[in-house]
C-alpha cells in the first residue's frame, strides 16, 4: 500500500465539507440566475408533520430582492427543458421570504418522497437586468421528519433512518466478539509462523472497519440531535473504511497472485507462504492503487450521499469500481478452477473452496447488492447496500479467520506440504505449537 495514497486520502477527506440536515449557507442572486434557481438541499420526507424551517440573517434585504423559496417534490429532468419562468412556476410551494423565520409544513406523504429546495429572486429570470452589489443573504435550514411520537424532531431523511441503530448493534457485536476471541487471537499471533502476516492484515482490516463504524456512530449520534453531526467523524469513517478495503485487497491479491505466478516453480519441500515476488507484488500494489483512486473518485462524485461508503446510485467511478471487483473475482475463480480440477485430495479442495467463499463474498457483495437494490424503493436502496456490504464483508473476514486459525483442518492440510497450498506450516518447526 502506498503511504502517499493514504496521506492524500486523509488530506482530502478531512478538508471536505458535509451537508447535514441543518443546512447553513448564503442565498446568491448570481448563482440563482446561472442555475435558474439556486439549489439549496434535498430531503426525503415521510409520514405526517414533516417540517421545513428557514431562518434569515437579513430579512430586509430579502424583501428588497423579492426573495422566495421554491419547494419541488420529486424534481425531474423535464424541468431543464422549460424556460426560467416556467421552471419556477412548477414549484409545489412558493414561500416569500419576508420574515426572519418561515415554517412550512409538508403535506402527508403516503410513501417517503424526496423534496428539493431552490432559491430565486427578482433577478433570477431577468438576464438583462444588472444585479446590484448587495451582500448575500445568510440562511439556516432545519429539515425535520416526525419522530416515533409524531412530532417533527427527527433530522434523519427517510433513506438514513435506521442507520444509527445499525451502527450501534454493529459496535455491540464487535465488542462481544472482541471479548470472546481477543485472547486466543493474541496467542496465535504471538506464535508467529506462516499465518502471522495474514492474521495481522486481517486483524488490522477488521480493526479499521470497527473504527469506521465507531466514527459513523458518533457522527450520527450528534446528527440525531442537531442535524449537523460531526463532519470530521463522518470523513474519518470514510477514510478508515477505505484503508480497510485496500488492506484486504492487498492481502487477497498477494495470496492469489502467489499461486498464479509461482506455482510449480517452488520445490516440493518448501511450502508456499506469503508471496513477495516482484511480479505478484506489482500486481497487488497496482490493484490497491487502482481501487484507492476509484474509491476517492466515487466518494466525491456522489455529492448527496453524505458520508456513506457504498452507494446504490452509481457514477462512472462506482461502475468502474464494481467492474474491478468482478474482474478480480473472475481472476480468482479461474485460478482456483485450475487448481481444484487437478487436485485429488478432498481435504485440500475443501481448503481452496472455503478460501474462495471468503474471497468471492468480499469481492462480489457490493456489485450484487447494488443490482438487488433496484428491487427496493428509493428510500431503502442506500440502507440495503450500506448495511449489506458491511455485514457481508464482516462475514468474509470471519470465514478467513476460521480457515487460517483452524487447528484441525489447517494442520492436516499444511502437514501435506503441497507446493500449491498457501501459507502452509512446517511439520518440524510448528508441530509442537499446534
Amino acid at each position: 500500500m502506498s503511504c502517499l495514497l493514504v496521506a492524500v486520502t486523509a488530506l482530502i477527506l478531512l478538508s471536505s465539507e458535509a451537508a447535514g440536515k441543518t443546512v447553513t449557507g448564503l442565498f446568491k442572486s448570481e448563482v440563482a440566475r446561472q442555475q435558474r434557481g439556486q439549489f439549496i438541499t434535498k430531503f426525503m420526507y415521510q409520514g405526517d408533520n414533516g417540517l421545513l424551517v428557514c431562518r434569515l440573517d437579513n430579512s430586509a434585504l430579502a424583501v428588497e430582492k423579492e426573495s422566495r423559496l421554491l419547494l419541488y417534490q420529486d424534481m425531474d429532468s423535464d424541468l431543464d427543458n422549460l424556460s426560467c419562468s416556467e421552471r419556477l412556476a412548477r414549484a409545489r410551494f412558493t414561500i416569500s421570504l419576508s420574515q426572519e423565520e418561515h415554517n412550512q409544513t409538508i403535506p402527508h406523504q403516503p410513501s417517503p418522497a424526496a423534496w428539493q429546495a431552490l432559491y430565486a429572486d427578482r433577478y433570477t429570470c431577468q438576464e438583462i437586468e444588472v444585479i446590484p452589489s448587495h451582500a448575500d443573504i445568510g440562511f439556516t435550514f432545519l429539515l425535520l421528519n416526525p419522530d416515533s411520537a409524531g412530532n417533527p424532531l427527527d433530522h434523519f431523511s427517510a433513506e438514513e433512518a435506521g442507520l444509527h441503530s445499525f451502527y450501534f448493534l454493529l459496535l455491540l457485536a464487535y465488542f462481544i466478539a472482541c471479548c470472546i476471541y481477543i485472547q486466543p487471537l493474541y496467542q496465535a499471533m504471538r506464535k508467529g509462523g506462516p499465518m502471522h502476516t495474514v492474521l495481522k492484515v486481517l486483524t488490522t482490516a477488521l480493526a479499521l472497519q470497527g473504527c469506521s463504524a465507531l466514527c459513523n456512530y458518533i457522527h450520527l449520534s450528534r446528527y440525531s440531535r442537531d442535524g449537523t453531526g460531526i463532519p470530521l467523524m463522518g470523513s474519518l469513517a470514510e477514510f478508515w473504511d477505505m484503508v480497510s478495503q485496500v488492506s484486504m485487497l492487498y492481502m487477497l491479491l498477494s495470496l492469489c497472485m502467489g499461486w498464479t505466478l509461482s506455482r510449480g516453480r517452488k520445490p516440493q519441500s518448501r511450502p508456499l507462504q506469503w508471496e513477495q515476488s516482484p511480479a505478484s507484488t506489482a500486481v497487488a500494489v497496482g490493484g490497491v492503487i487502482t481501487q484507492g483512486v476509484l474509491l476517492l473518485w466515487e466518494q466525491y462524485s456522489e455529492s448527496e450521499s453524505e458520508h456513506h461508503s457504498y452507494h446504490p446510485q452509481q457514477s462512472l467511478a462506482g461502475l468502474l469500481l464494481m467492474a474491478l471487483r468482478v474482474g478480480l473475482a473472475l481472476l480468482l475463480a479461474s485460478v482456483l478452477y485450475q487448481i481444484v480440477s487437478t487436485e485429488r485430495s478432498t481435504l485440500k479442495r475443501d481448503f481452496y473452496l472455503t478460501f474462495a467463499k471468503g474471497c468471492f463474498l468480499w469481492f462480489l457483495c457490493h456489485p450484487v447488492l447494488v443490482l438487488m437494490s433496484v428491487a427496493f424503493n428509493e428510500h431503502q436502496r442506500e440502507k440495503v447496500v450500506t448495511i449489506g456490504v458491511i455485514l457481508c464483508q464482516s462475514i468474509s473476514m470471519v470465514i478467513l479467520y476460521q480457515l487460517f486459525l483452524s487447528r484441525s483442518l489447517y494442520w492436516e492440510v499444511s502437514s501435506l506440504s503441497s507446493v500449491s497450498l498457501p501459507l502452509t506450516m512446517s511439520r518440524t518447526n510448528h508441530r509442537g505449537r499446534y
